[in-house]
């Protein structure tokens, strides 16, 4: 009777011990940045990380935001999505990326870096592209997505893709 109770102590001892830690790690989490870790290796022409480690406690409007505007451009609504930069300077640039997207669909694509310069955040993205509307051949490229956080409310500024 004895021996049961000493391990039922030991035994919830043990328990309360992990529960700290995982709130302490939780903790520790809440207070860090977006990027955990960044990769020594690094591409040798865009000079982003191989890998990140992406905080899974950080804020993920901005991601949301520019995965929203990612599926707009893919499902070829990049009209709609520039129109707010036709009536700019960026006039010519809008055409010339919805153009580059009808010729370049959108498979896939995955953040690759982060980066924080308030109000704006640029995310880079690996994206993974059709060679020419229709065909299943398919290539990598990286491209930039940046973000202007307006009042609350994240919006896309900068769309910037090598085709």
């Amino acid at each position: 009777m004895e021996s049961n109770r000493t391990q039922l102590w030991i035994a919830a001892g043990a328990g309360g011990i992990l529960l700290v830690i995982f709130f302490g790690y939780l903790i520790w989490l809440n207070n860090q940045g977006p990027v955990l870790a960044r990769s020594e290796d690094r591409d040798p022409l865009s000079g982003t990380p191989n890998t990140i480690s992406l905080n899974p406690l950080r804020d993920r409007d901005s991601e949301r935001v520019a995965a929203k505007y990612l599926e707009a451009m893919r499902d070829g609504q990049c009209k709609e999505e520039l129109t707010k930069w036709e009536h700019d300077y960026r006039r010519k640039y809008a055409a010339f990326i919805c153009d580059s997207e009808t010729k370049h669909p959108l498979v896939s694509w995955k953040v690759v870096d982060w980066e924080d310069a308030p109000p704006l955040r640029i995310l880079h993205y690996r994206g993974k592209r059709r060679t020419t509307e229709g065909e299943p051949a398919t290539y990598k490229e990286l491209f930039t997505v940046t973000l202007e956080n307006k009042g609350g409310n994240w919006e896309v500024t900068k769309y910037d893709a090598m085709y």
